[in-house]
C-alpha cells in the first residue's frame, strides 16, 4: 500500500498493519509525536504503526475533527490511546516524548524542528524542512547544538534501488556523470478562486498561520493548495521537487550551487494560485578539482509526454524495447505525471523514478542500448526505520538523509524560487551559503521583506 492508497483507505487500511510487527516492550520503544495529521501525517502514522519498537504517543493538530479522527485509528489498530495537542509547545513540555515527527505545512517546519531540538527531542521533518535558506541554516545549527538526530523527509535516499543506481553510477556504470535533470510533470489542474469564508468550526486558524502574515481565511488558503501560496508554501519546486533535486546531487557527488537561474510562470489558469506552474530551473557548480557540473529541474503542470520511461511501466527485455512500435506511453501505460531523474554520463545515461518507485533503468553506450531494469523494494517505510534505528544508536553518521544534506537540497530549492521571482540569474558562494553581490535576494532568502508574526519567529541564535 502506498501513501495515496492509505489516505484513501482511510482506517480499514491501517488495521490490517497493526500485527505486522510484534510490539516490543515499553522500556525498548521510542515515543513519538507526530504533528500536522492531514494527509502527510497520515502516511506518518502509517509507517510508524509497522515498527514494533515506536509506539505513536501523542498527536498535534490544529483541527479538532482530524484530531478525533487520528485517535479513532489508532483505537481500532489496537494501539494505546495517545496524548491528544493543538498547540506544539504545550506538547514539548512531555518530557516522556523522545521524538517529533513533523508533517505540517512548510511554513512551521523549522520553526517546530527547532523548537523539538531546544526541547530535547529528536525529529523527522517533512521536505522541505525549511520554508527559506536561512531557516535551513539555523535549523543546522540548532540540530548540531544540541545534538539531536534530525532526518530530512527526502526518502527516496532510503529506496533500494536508488540507493544501488548511485552506488552503480559512482562505480561508472555510465561513465563519468557531467550532468543530471529533474522532473515534475505533474497533472495540476486549476484551483479556481475562492472567497473569503467562515474558518471551519473547531479549527484554530490562528495557530494554523503561525509565523506567516495574518490572511482572512479561504479555502485555498488552508488543505493542501496552501502549497500554492508563498507565504505557506513554495510551489511545486519545493513540494515535489525537493525530492528529485535531492536525488540529482545526491547522484552527482555534488554540494552548495555556484549559479543558479530560473524561468517560468503561471500559465493556462486564472486562479488564485501564486507560484508558477510551470518552471525551468538550472543550477551550476564547480568541483573541488576544477570540474563543472550542471543540474536541471523542471515543473511541468498540464498534458506533457514521458521521458526516460519514467512514469511508465518497466517494459520487459531489451529486444522487447527496439521494438518497432516502441513503449507504450500515456496514462494508459503509466500515469499522467513523470517524477523523476534522468543521469546523463560519458557511457550512456540512467533514469529513476519517483520517491514511491523502485525501479532504475540504464541506457549503455553509443547505441542506447537499454539494459534490462532492475526492481529492488520502495523507500518510504525503510526511511522511518532507519530514522527509528538511529534514534536508538544515536549514530548521526548513519542517517540516510541528514538534515546538513537536506538542507543543502532544499537551499537549491529556495534559490531557483529567488532566481524566478528576482528576475535574474544569482550568483552564489557556497562557503557562505549567500548570494553574491545582491542584497535584495539575500533578504528574500531570509524572509526579511515578509517578516515573521511574533511569538512564532525563527530564533537568531540557536
Amino acid at each position: 500500500m502506498n501513501r495515496r492508497s492509505f489516505l484513501e483507505a482511510g482506517a480499514t487500511g491501517v488495521i490490517a498493519l497493526a500485527g505486522a510487527d510484534v510490539m516490543a516492550s515499553p522500556n525498548d520503544r521510542v515515543r513519538v509525536a507526530i504533528c500536522g495529521l492531514r494527509g502527510r501525517g497520515g502516511d506518518h502514522l502509517h509507517n510508524y504503526a509497522q515498527i514494533k519498537d515506536v509506539e505513536v504517543a501523542a498527536l498535534c493538530d490544529i483541527d479538532e475533527s482530524i484530531l478525533s479522527h487520528r485517535v479513532a485509528q489508532m483505537q481500532k489498530m489496537g494501539q494505546p490511546k495517545p496524548s491528544t495537542y493543538v498547540d506544539i509547545r504545550k506538547l514539548l513540555e512531555d518530557k516522556s516524548i523522545d521524538a517529533v515527527s513533523i508533517a505540517t505545512p512548510n511554513h512551521w517546519h523549522s520553526l517546530m524542528a527547532i523548537w523539538a531540538c531546544q526541547a530535547g527531542k529528536d525529529v523527522y521533518v517533512e521536505k522541505p524542512c525549511s520554508h527559506n535558506l536561512w531557516e535551513g541554516q539555523q535549523l543546522v545549527k540548532a540540530a548540531a547544538r544540541y545534538s539531536r538526530i534530525v532526518q530530512h523527509g527526502t526518502q527516496t535516499r532510503s529506496a533500494p534501488a536508488v540507493r544501488e543506481a548511485v552506488a552503480k553510477m559512482k562505480d561508472g556504470i555510465i561513465g563519468e556523470t557531467y550532468m543530471a535533470r529533474g522532473l515534475c510533470y505533474k497533472w495540476r489542474d486549476t484551483i479556481g478562486r475562492t472567497p473569503v469564508s467562515p474558518v471551519p468550526a473547531g479549527v484554530d486558524y490562528d495557530l494554523w498561520t503561525g509565523p506567516a502574515p495574518a490572511h482572512d481565511f479561504t479555502k485555498n488558503r488552508f488543505h493542501y493548495n496552501w502549497h500554492w501560496f508563498w507565504d505557506y508554501g513554495n510551489g511545486d519546486l519545493g513540494n515535489q521537487g525537493t525530492h528529485q533535486i535531492d536525488v540529482a546531487r545526491w547522484g552527482m557527488g555534488l554540494g552548495f550551487p555556484n549559479k543558479v537561474s530560473a524561468m517560468g510562470g503561471h500559465f493556462m489558469f486564472d486562479d488564485d494560485q501564486q507560484t508558477p506552474n510551470d518552471l525551468n530551473c538550472s543550477f551550476e557548480f564547480v568541483t573541488a578539482d576544477g570540474k563543472r557540473r550542471m543540474i536541471t529541474f523542471e515543473v511541468r503542470h498540464w498534458i506533457t509526454n514521458h521521458e526516460a520511461e519514467i512514469g511508465t511501466p518497466a517494459l520487459g527485455t531489451p529486444e522487447e524495447k527496439r521494438s518497432p512500435s516502441g513503449p507504450k506511453l500515456g496514462p494508459s501505460a503509466g500515469t499522467h505525471n513523470s517524477v523523476g531523474n534522468i543521469f546523463y554520463g560519458s557511457n550512456g545515461y540512467l533514469s529513476t523514478g519517483d520517491e514511491d518507485a523502485a525501479t532504475y533503468r540504464v541506457w549503455a553506450g553509443p547505441d542506447q542500448e537499454p539494459q534490462k531494469p532492475v526492481q529492488n523494494g520502495g523507500a518510504e517505510l525503510a526511511h522511518f526505520r532507519n530514522f527509528i534505528a538511529c534514534v536508538k544508536s544515536r549514530k548521526q553518521v548513519d542517517l540516510h538523509a541528514p538534515i546538513e544534506e537536506g538542507h543543502i537540497s532544499c537551499a537549491m530549492m529556495h534559490l531557483a524560487n529567488a532566481s524566478y521571482r528576482l528576475g535574474r540569474t544569482l550568483t552564489c558562494n557556497p562557503e557562505t551559503q549567500e548570494v553574491v553581490g545582491d542584497d535584495e535576494a539575500n533578504r528574500l532568502l531570509r524572509e526579511e521583506q515578509r517578516g515573521y508574526r511574533p511569538p512564532f519567529v525563527i530564533p537568531q541564535s540557536v
